[in-house]
């Protein structure tokens, strides 16, 4: 994993989209960690990305789960419905 900051990265930037595919590239603004470069080699990766960072998807699980410790849940039908349902 290498570490770059910002400036660096701003002024570089094709390059290290290419370092990147060797490895996740941590960009740094005054010292701190403030976003981080990975490849992406597919569809899939991007959709993975997005979800993993959907607020919404974070709260039907969440509300999932609660439902599940309370002795409910929802069917794997329903929840592709709502999955389906969400925008991204």
């Amino acid at each position: 994993m290498r570490i770059a900051p910002i400036a660096d990265v701003k002024k570089r930037l094709s390059s290290y989209l290419e370092q990147c595919q060797s490895g996740p590239i941590v960009v740094t603004k005054n010292g701190r960690a403030v976003a981080v470069l990975i490849c992406v080699t597919n569809d899939d990766d991007v959709e993975n990305l997005v979800l993993a960072h959907s607020p919404k998807l974070h709260k039907l699980l969440d509300e999932a789960e609660q439902r599940i410790r309370e002795g409910g849940g929802v069917s794997h039908e329903q929840m592709r419905a709502l999955v389906d349902q969400m925008p991204l």
